[in-house]
């Protein structure tokens, strides 16, 4: 399959190529800044599919609005009309469409064409009226607010905003392309017009305060709820925005005679996540608790878990090693250590299901070696 991508270079043309180059079996033909309208006929040659994402939103003049928007359309619509084949364009037109403003009426104009294409051919248009998208890749200062704001609050920069209470409606760029691939794929092709879903709204001042939210958690370790939604679509676009010098970070480590104690990562409402080492021969906890729970898992060593009931002095130990990746269960209302009993360092990973509260942290000394 050959398919000509306008735009390629930008935003959306450059996440669109990675995918379809992970496809596999896609020949991608580019056209970019450095090429004209007199290279279209060419590049369509033997071409599939054509996705026209180029286009202009930022010129110095406006009267570019027409020429890189209209213009360039229609003589992407003779170009495939010369062809004489019936190659479906997919086309990233904009909701402004629907404001009288110069961008708007550039990109229904170019709309316009694509119609009168389907029209007076058999080739299959898809228009896509895209809100503000955003990703990894868009550029600062230029695609959208999203990327602007990334950018500066990665680097510690500041960022300026008008109207807190402005809502701005946003789609991923993931979901983006997996609309585009789903017509590749001969998904449902009801068109012309296709809409991305979800599209997700959020004032500016909430926007700003999520991404400063990402930023925090690299201190307190506290991380946002960033596994589905919006969070999620937002958090993996901050990131993106790093620069390779932060890409790491360092976390305290507390340490003593028995070894280290390391706290990796903390969420609002699923606990915790850490570490610990000890010695040969060191013991560690002899503590219960009421209510907090515990896993352990050990990486590296072998370890001694003992346990012993509070009330009835039930007593129970099991042994473990990193060779076994085996989960021990803390229980409420028994008392617990761990010890090393290898000949090496023991490497301990811990979750607990709530953060360490200092000021009331369920935790009380009791060692497993005395009766309750």
């Amino acid at each position: 399959m050959r398919v000509l991508v306008t735009g390629a270079n930008g935003f959306i043309g450059k996440n669109l190529q990675l995918h379809l180059r992970e496809r596999g079996g896609v020949d991608i033909v580019p056209f970019t800044r450095e090429h004209t309208e007199a290279d279209l006929p060419g590049l369509l040659d033997s071409v599939d599919w054509v996705f026209h994402l180029a286009g202009i939103n930022r010129p110095e003049d406006p009267s570019e609005f027409d020429t890189g928007n209209a213009g360039l359309t229609k003589a992407l619509c003779d170009a495939v009309k010369a062809t004489g084949r019936n190659v479906p364009v997919v086309y990233t037109s904009s909701i402004q469409v629907e404001r009288d403003n110069d961008y708007g009426t550039s990109k229904r104009a170019a709309e316009d064409a694509l119609l009168e294409l389907q029209q007076s051919t058999d080739c299959l248009v898809y228009i896509y009226r895209l809100p503000n998208v955003f990703g990894k890749w868009a550029r600062p200062n230029y695609n959208s607010a999203v990327a602007t704001f990334c950018h500066n609050i990665a680097r510690d920069f500041p960022v300026q905003i008008n109207d807190r209470d402005a809502v701005i409606n946003l789609v991923y760029v993931d979901d983006v392309i997996a609309s585009f691939l789903r017509l590749l794929s001969g998904g449902p092709q009801n068109g012309p017009f296709v809409e991305v879903e979800p599209v997700y709204q959020i004032t500016v001042g909430d926007l700003a305060s999520q991404l400063n939210r990402f930023k925090a958690t690299r201190d307190n370790l506290i991380t946002e709820p960033v596994g589905t939604g919006l969070v999620r679509a937002l958090y993996s676009t901050y990131v993106s925005y790093l620069p390779p010098e932060r890409f790491t970070y360092t976390v305290p480590q507390h340490g003593d005679e028995r070894g280290v104690f390391v706290e990796m990562l903390k969420t609002s409402d699923a606990g915790q996540f850490s570490f610990f080492t000890a010695h040969p021969g060191i013991t560690r906890g002899g503590h219960y608790h009421h209510s907090k729970t515990e896993k352990f898992l050990v990486i590296k060593g072998k370890a001694c878990f003992r346990f012993r009931h509070m009330l009835t002095g039930e007593f129970y130990e099991l042994f473990t090693e990193g060779k076994k990746p085996e989960i021990v269960e803390t229980v409420p209302g028994w008392t617990h250590d761990i010890t090393n009993v290898g000949e090496d360092e023991l490497v301990c990973m811990l979750w607990a299901n709530e953060i360490f509260d200092r000021d009331n942290p369920d935790t009380f000394a009791c060692p497993v070696g005395t009766e309750a």
